[in-house]
């Protein structure tokens, strides 16, 4: 026999057990026997309360009124509702044109080179320009202490 006719051989073997379900030795695994899942699934059957049995049997007329009353109270209950998020931050000048020129320069790059636009070379300057000076005043701007308005703990020291 040649070494490929082996291999397909071994090929055949894996193909042919696919399926198959591998048998599990309790000795090689690194988990409890406990933990185990079973080959079937144990089915859950959910029962009734009692209280509700007895709400519907005291007054059958009142089942539309009070499914729609437990329905609103259920939709009230269910669900958070976040409080609204403060308002933003006022920014000056300054800091509003910083932003523009870090976003401003290579979004004019990109555009200019989608459209195949024929950049100058005191354009491509100035984009690339705006880009590092919008990081660099947005950085020097962003100060080394907390806040003033932080309070008087400031986390933990060592």
């Amino acid at each position: 026999m040649t070494p490929q006719s082996d291999e397909d051989e071994v090929w055949r073997q894996i193909v042919a057990s696919f399926n198959d379900t591998a048998e599990r030795d309790s000795a090689n695994q690194p988990w409890p026997d406990s933990e185990n899942l079973p080959a079937e699934p144990p089915r859950r059957v959910i029962k009734q309360s009692d209280e509700e049995d007895l709400l519907r049997e005291d007054d059958p007329a009142d089942d539309t009124e009070s499914a729609t009353e437990q329905s609103e109270t259920e939709d009230e209950e269910g669900h958070y509702v976040p409080p609204p998020p403060p308002p933003l931050p006022k920014t000056d000048a300054t800091t509003k044109i910083a932003w523009l020129a870090l976003f401003g320069g290579p979004a004019y790059l990109l555009l200019s080179a989608a459209l195949n636009w024929n950049l100058q070379g005191w354009m491509l300057f100035t984009a690339v320009a705006a880009f590092i000076g919008g990081f660099v005043a947005l950085v020097v701007r962003m100060g080394d202490g907390p806040p003033n308005d932080s309070g008087w703990d400031d986390g933990a020291v060592i």
